[in-house]
């Protein structure tokens, strides 16, 4: 009798094992983070520190949860760290392009939502040291700045899928700043210059660009998720994405020096043009004559539209 209830006993425990395994494995934390570093600038470091350094980047991004959401494997948002180290063994600065993207709906396309080199990375690293995260606090200066783009990058891909949708990301990023500054080391001020992170982010926040945010998940939605699914659906696109450059253009005309709008611009112009370049010629006309105006450096490339 015993030997049978002790069985069925544990037939249920590995069947409740098994189940939320499955659960588990269904299920993913919000980024599928890749990370590379080249140390070539750094005298005497063991490549077995920077293999180290590298992995423990990489589960800190990709293990920890950013948000309250489940995600799928597939679900997971794509970024990269290309960190350029320099310094010495134990002490390190850097310069590293963080980049991001999104699936489009129905494709094999990702559209970019980050591009952008951060040339003001300084911090301590010894070989299994733990990366150690609190959002309140500061700790050190890698884990705020690894944390610091990690809801930057979910707080765009939020924008994406609902009206300011990445708002509270965009407050955890601020916070993680701000904690930050104690630490006395550069990017995380007004004071350290107008191309850093903290530019990057009060550009996002700014009021002045809160009507292109709010219309990114138009774009995003409504036009490039569903521009393949016939003329008709990509006449939406196009008329959303003649939306979103005029917003644009309100915003880069009272801050032509953010650095937001520029690398949204960087990022973009080729979606744009291919977007656009099979559009109505009133439409392509406009779309040139925003884009020349408020990107002036690629007028060239923009010339498609209007030949």
């Amino acid at each position: 009798m015993w030997t049978t209830w002790w069985r069925s006993c544990l037939r249920a425990s590995a069947f409740i094992f098994i189940y939320l395994a499955l659960v588990c494995s269904a299920q993913a934390q919000e980024l599928l983070c890749e990370v590379q570093i080249n140390s070539q600038g750094v005298q005497s470091v063991d490549k077995r520190v920077i293999t180290d350094m590298q992995r423990a980047i990489r589960d800190f991004m990709n293990n920890r949860r950013w948000t309250n959401d489940n995600f799928k494997i597939e679900e997971r948002i794509k970024c990269t760290l290309y960190i350029i180290l320099s310094g010495t063994v134990g002490n390190y600065t850097a310069s590293v392009q963080i980049l991001a993207n999104r699936p489009v709906f129905g494709t094999s396309y990702e559209s970019r939502l980050l591009n952008y080199l951060d040339k003001e990375w300084a911090f301590s690293y010894v070989e299994g040291q733990p990366l150690d995260f609190q959002i309140g606090t500061f700790t050190n200066n890698l884990t705020s700045l690894l944390a610091f783009y990690a809801y930057t990058i979910v707080g765009l891909d939020y924008d994406t899928f609902s009206k300011l949708g990445g708002r509270n990301y965009y407050i955890q990023a601020q916070q993680i700043g701000q904690n930050a500054q104690q630490g006395g080391l550069k990017g995380w001020t007004a004071f350290d210059g107008t191309n850093t992170r903290f530019f990057l982010l009060a550009d996002i926040q700014s009021v002045v660009l809160t009507p292109f945010r709010e219309s990114l998940y138009e774009y995003y939605r409504k036009g490039l998720d569903q521009f393949g699914e016939g003329p008709e659906k990509a006449e939406q696109a196009r008329v959303l994405l003649l939306d979103l450059l005029k917003k644009l253009k309100v915003g880069y005309d009272q801050r032509p020096v953010s650095i937001f709008i520029n690398t949204f611009l960087d990022m973009k112009a080729d979606e744009f043009i291919n977007m656009m370049k099979e559009g109505k010629p009133e439409q392509k006309q406009e779309a040139f004559a925003i884009l020349s105006k408020i990107d002036p450096t690629k007028t060239e490339r923009y010339q498609v539209l209007i030949k």
